[in-house]
């Protein structure tokens, strides 16, 4: 479980980006498409194309951190692909990090779990 600091804004942002990046490039999309500072110390929520892998970009004071999850099945529920971003609440990032409907305000049905071949 991820865990972020109080006052720690959420960026979830709307177009899906090159999951090869790491810390440098997704820290420039910050800071250029987004126009925040990646050293601000809030977390920064990046997708892939296929949606079904995501990853958190953090300064936590002393260092980069980069956070990475893959779903197992299904994607992760973004919002509609347009520029910019969105701030989500702490709540909102712990159950889309669960691979949950983030929007919905009724209490959401687990993830599967996966099988092994």
């Amino acid at each position: 479980m991820l865990t972020i600091a109080p006052g720690t804004r959420v960026f979830l942002t709307s177009r899906p980006v090159d999951m090869r990046k790491g810390f440098d490039g997704l820290a420039a999309i910050a800071k250029q498409l987004l126009a925040q500072d990646p050293f601000s110390g809030h977390l920064f929520l990046f997708r892939g194309k296929t949606g079904s892998y995501l990853k958190a970009l953090y300064w936590d004071g002393s260092g980069m951190c980069l956070y990475a999850k893959r779903l197992e099945h299904g994607r992760f529920v973004w919002p509609p692909l347009v520029d910019g971003y969105q701030v989500l609440t702490p709540g909102q990032l712990a159950t889309l990090i669960e691979g949950m409907d983030w929007r919905r305000t009724v209490s959401p049905s687990p993830a599967r779990r996966p099988t092994l071949i």
